[in-house]
Parts: C-alpha cells; structure tokens; sequence
C-alpha cells in the first residue's frame, strides 16, 4: 500500500519536527501496512529557490534513511500554485523521485480560468503529471464540470484518508473511486497526535465497502503510475 501525501521528514516544513518524531510516524506507517511513502514537504516558490529546497529536503531525509524497518521513501513535493507556475524553468525537479508525478497543493477558493489553464497546460506539455493533493478540500466550492475538465486532460487527483473514514463525505468519495476519479491515497500526516498517520485505516475502509481485489487493483494502479513516470 502506498502513501502517497506525508510530512514525515524532520524539520523541513511544519510536518514532523525531529527524527524521533519521524521515527515513530514511520513506525506508525510500517504496522498500517503501508509498504510505500511519498515525502512531500511544502514547496513555496516565494520563500525559497527549488535548489535550496532539495538541498534542506536531501538533509531531512538522511537524517532517517538509516532507520530499520520502514516503509520505502521516495522523494517528492506539496508545490503551492501561483500564477505563473507553468513558465518555471526547475518545475521537473519538484516531481515525485525519478517520476513525472508532481503533488500540487491549489488555492483555498474559486480557482480562476487562469489557474485551470495553466495545470492543464503543464499536464499537455507532457513533461509533467500534475497530481491535485487533497482535492476533496476544493471541488465542492469549484463550478461544474471543474474535476471532469481536469480529468480529461491528464491531471490526477489525490485524496486524505479522512475523505474515505468520515461517513458525511464517504458514499461521494466511493462514488469517485468507482468512477475512476481518485487515483492516490494519502495521509498528509504532520505528527503524532491531530494529524498522525491514517493512510492504514482510509485502505482498510476501502476494503471493507469495495473488497479486496478493488484495494489490490488501486494499489497496483497507483504503483504503476509512479512507476511509469520514471525517466
């Protein structure tokens, strides 16, 4: 099983804050089954330059990649949008590891036609996938025919287990899986207490309404994509 959404590097962004901490997020990880984790730290284009962004996040990560008994880390990014992003020139270096996959975190509101035409505009370039994080916190404030457009277009969508374990926003959340239209699954746990990892109980749901070949035919989906994108 894979995660694809987690802040599990220590001292990078506002996700865990010490190798302890991210050892025992791992650990967390390890019992839940998952096999596979996505590190995402915040990338924001207007603190710092993506150079300096790997080099902090490459020091996160060695802090923890001699631990035993965890999961695979394969490096990635939670990129904020801003206007303009489709014209920056390092943008393939915030991909998931080796991978045309990018997790890119949108705006809070209404997005703008501007907005919809640049994340469709890097998905037909080709070079990259962008992969909409947490899109459940957005749709429901889009126009119709926001998610379909996207979908059309090659963008991919990952969703917070919470999506799933919540019985208010459950039956839509299958509804999507059953259509295709969820394609990650991910915890973007922070820490060991109000966002700690759940990637384990949003699969074990999935299970329990879709069954088992569902789970495996989503993981396998999943793996694939991050597979296939590599270079």
């Amino acid at each position: 099983m894979l995660d694809f959404h987690a802040h599990i590097l220590p001292g990078v962004d506002d996700g865990s804050k010490s190798v302890d901490e991210s050892t025992k997020m791992l650990e967390q990880m390890q019992a839940q089954g998952i096999k596979c984790v996505v590190a995402t730290p915040h990338f924001y284009a207007n603190d710092e330059s993506v150079d300096t962004f790997l080099a902090r996040r490459a020091a996160a990560y060695e802090a923890v990649a001699h631990l035993p008994n965890r999961p695979k880390i394969l490096l990635g990014a939670e990129v904020r949008y801003y206007e303009g992003i489709s014209r920056m020139p390092d943008l393939k270096k915030l991909c998931v590891q080796d991978s045309r996959l990018m997790l890119l975190e949108m705006p809070f509101r209404h997005w703008t036609e501007y907005a919809l035409k640049e994340v469709v505009d890097i998905a037909c370039q080709g070079r990259i996938i962008p992969v909409i994080a947490h899109v459940e916190r957005y749709l429901f404030i889009q126009k119709k025919g926001v998610a379909e457009r996207l979908l059309q277009n090659g963008v991919l969508f990952q969703v917070n287990s919470e999506f799933l374990t919540e019985w208010k926003r459950r039956r839509k959340a299958l509804r999507m899986l059953k259509h295709e239209q969820i394609h990650f699954l991910g915890s973007d746990c922070h820490n060991l207490s109000d966002r700690s990892p759940n990637a384990g109980e949003g699969y074990a749901l999935l299970e329990k309404r879709l069954g088992r070949d569902f789970v495996e035919a989503f993981c396998e989906y999943g793996w694939n994509k991050v597979s296939s994108g590599r270079k």
